[in-house]
């Protein structure tokens, strides 16, 4: 990986796509500590650290770089963009006239991110809007001067903003190395590293009693063991989301004039982890919504039914973990099924004179890679259920025995899959630039 980006800094236009990434990078970042108008940042600061635990806001600031916690320019970040697009996909697969719209070449995918900045724009807005009510209520009261100015102020602020980072990501796509919004998306879950380190070692209180030798040691000896944990999780989540099931191609021989095409063999490749971390992302959104509501209402009472009931849909309870996974494993065949179609796969097979050797083209192989796909996806939903609930297993195990809530790892593993996903995909577009070079030898 490292050569890769050694490689790709040798080359002059390479460089200059890296470089402009990295500036995009710093702009963004700037945003995201520039403050809002008629915003108290401490109020807002005090209320998040004792009320968002565990709910969608969290989740959110992870994935803002802490700017969702501050009110900032760029507190809604990516999401309303990520939210527009995959609305967009969805209402492709529903609707006749964005499907064809999507198989409308260059055009009609001009046509359709259009369609997501106008998306992105409004989402922002009704995003903002709600944000502005939430830092406008009683248990926050984040607001200076509160009025209709104010209000128009902040809403404007962030849809402005929200709509800045859509503008930086598509610069980055094309002038860029690309990835423009894994790319923001990657930067913010890094800034955020250092506070939920910060935050898990404030929990555990490595060093309350003194800095004795028998102390230091401890301490060393338990970041050694996490570090030795992250570097095997992080080389596990590198292995499953590079592998794939490669399932023989044959293409037959055609003779055009005096030349001959086809009967080279090849594979069709289908990847463990086709839907990437978005049947995550579903789950988690459902599951923390009970609580999120909760937080705008008065705790209830210990005993009674809502109690029982919010109890269920805290990341401490088995259930929550439960219901996480199964709805992980459901979300990952949900989306496959609207982003992967073994039937255009098999014509598209049997249009360019290729086949499966020892199936027929047509319905034969569609029916196979069909299965195919539903056997890998199976395991590779396992997959994302074991890095999503995993860390929330050890905050449970760590609840029970030693009463220490070690909220800062819930969402631990979900941002490791999303760094690492972007990190490869990153490394191999670097890769294919540097091929279509023609420098021979140059990745070896």
């Amino acid at each position: 990986m490292l050569k890769t980006f050694a490689n790709a800094w040798k080359l002059p236009d390479l460089r200059k796509k890296m470089i402009f990434t990295f500036v995009i990078i710093v702009l963004y970042r700037i945003g995201c500590v520039l403050p809002v108008p008629f915003i108290d940042t401490s109020a807002i600061q005090n209320w998040f650290s004792t009320s968002a635990s565990g709910t969608m806001l969290q989740y959110f600031n992870i994935l803002s770089g802490n700017s969702f916690s501050k009110a900032t320019l760029f507190a809604l970040s990516v999401s309303p963009y990520i939210t527009a697009s995959i609305v967009i996909q969805l209402l492709t697969v529903a609707i006749p006239a964005l499907e064809r719209m999507s198989k409308d070449g260059e055009e009609g995918k001009k046509k359709l991110t259009q369609i997501t900045r106008y998306t992105t724009v409004g989402i922002a807005l009704l995003t903002s809007y709600g944000y502005y009510v939430t830092l406008n209520s009683s248990s926050v009261n984040a607001i200076v001067n509160p009025g209709w100015f104010s209000a128009i102020v902040i809403v404007a602020c962030h849809c402005a903003g929200a709509a800045l980072i859509m503008w930086l990501a598509e610069k980055n796509n094309e002038s860029g190395i690309g990835n423009g919004i894994s790319i923001i998306l990657f930067a913010n879950i890094i800034s955020s590293l250092p506070t939920m380190v910060t935050g898990f070692v404030d929990t555990l209180d490595l060093a309350g009693s003194g800095w004795n030798f028998k102390n230091v040691t401890q301490t060393i000896l338990i970041y050694a063991l996490f570090l030795a944990i992250g570097v095997a999780i992080v080389a596990f989540v590198v292995f499953m989301t590079e592998s794939e099931r490669r399932l023989p191609v044959q293409y037959a021989k055609r003779v055009v004039g005096r030349k001959m095409y086809g009967g080279q063999s090849t594979f069709l490749p289908i990847k463990l982890n086709m839907s990437g971390v978005m049947p995550i992302i579903f789950a988690s959104s459902i599951l923390m919504l009970p609580a999120t509501i909760a937080m705008f209402f008065k705790t209830p009472e210990e005993g009674t039914f809502w109690y029982g009931f919010l109890s269920l849909f805290s990341t401490t309870s088995i259930v929550y973990v439960l219901i996480e996974l199964l709805l992980i494993i459901a979300f990952s065949y949900f989306y496959l099924a609207i982003s992967f179609n073994p039937v255009e796969v098999a014509n598209n097979l049997k249009k360019n004179g290729g086949f499966i050797p020892g199936l027929r083209p047509g319905k034969p192989t569609s029916d196979f890679i069909s299965n195919s796909l539903k056997k890998i996806t199976l395991i590779g939903a396992f997959f994302l259920g074991f890095i999503a609930v995993v860390p929330m297993i050890i905050n449970i195990i760590s609840s029970l025995v030693g009463g220490v809530d070690l909220g800062s790892v819930t969402f631990g593993g979900t941002s490791m899959l999303i760094v690492v996903g972007v990190v490869l995909e990153t490394v191999r577009d670097l890769q294919s630039q540097i091929t279509m070079r023609h420098y021979k030898g140059f990745l070896g």
